[in-house]
């Protein structure tokens, strides 16, 4: 049977780009493609592919993000992120989402082809291109307990959110909550972590692998 794949990119020259690489394959079959994390996570829960390729910058909530809850949504769907972000805190924040693979964009190709395939056995896959023992100190030596722990799932919805430059109304519409709702969520966040203005989560974020900006 062949390996069902969704792809979630932003840019459609990428989605088309890795469909017709995936569509050369005899084993594999893409099933669909989304833009953002929200359109990736309902596209999961619609279509159950055994695979979702995900990259890391999505408009909106993070890729990340989007790992965090199709994990949460469709246990059997495995996630393998495809990005252009080789650095060991994003790679961190990937697998501690749920992901049991990850590409960088610049070695996509085979490697991708032998990602899925790998992924979708049930093994962990990191490529080729990221330095090994780099990922390994850094993974021992990060701490058990991260910041990013003491928030729940709506806080680091709104964390993400509020580091990409959405307002409050724009955070309420795209969370489904009120603009009051999301400034007490703000207010919480940089409570839990300790930061006085929004610069400071931004700075956060970025050391943090939340966002590349």
């Amino acid at each position: 049977m062949a390996i069902r794949v969704l792809l979630a990119d932003d840019h459609a020259i990428v989605r088309e780009g890795v469909s017709y690489l995936l569509a050369t394959q005899a084993d594999m079959t893409v099933v669909g493609g989304a833009e953002t994390a929200s359109e990736a996570v309902a596209l999961a829960v619609q279509k159950r592919p055994d695979i979702v390729v995900m990259d890391i910058s999505l408009p909106g909530l993070s890729g990340i993000e989007a790992t965090r809850q199709v994990r949460q949504a469709c246990p059997p769907t495995r996630v393998l992120i495809l990005s252009m972000h080789s650095s060991p805190e994003h790679v961190y924040q990937a697998f501690g989402a749920g992901a049991m693979g990850y590409v960088l964009k610049e070695a996509a190709g085979t490697e991708l082809v032998n990602a899925v395939r790998t992924v979708n056995a049930g093994r962990t896959y990191l490529s080729n291109r990221l330095p090994h023992e780099v990922m390994d100190r850094y993974f021992f030596g990060r701490n058990s307990t991260s910041p990013l722990q003491s928030l729940s799932l709506r806080e680091r919805q709104v964390l993400e959110l509020v580091v990409e430059g959405y307002s409050s109304s724009e955070i309420a519409i795209t969370l489904s909550l009120s603009p009051k709702s999301v400034d007490t969520y703000r207010s919480r966040i940089m409570r839990k972590l300790s930061i006085g203005d929004v610069p400071g989560l931004v700075k956060f974020a970025i050391r943090h692998g939340l966002t590349s900006y």
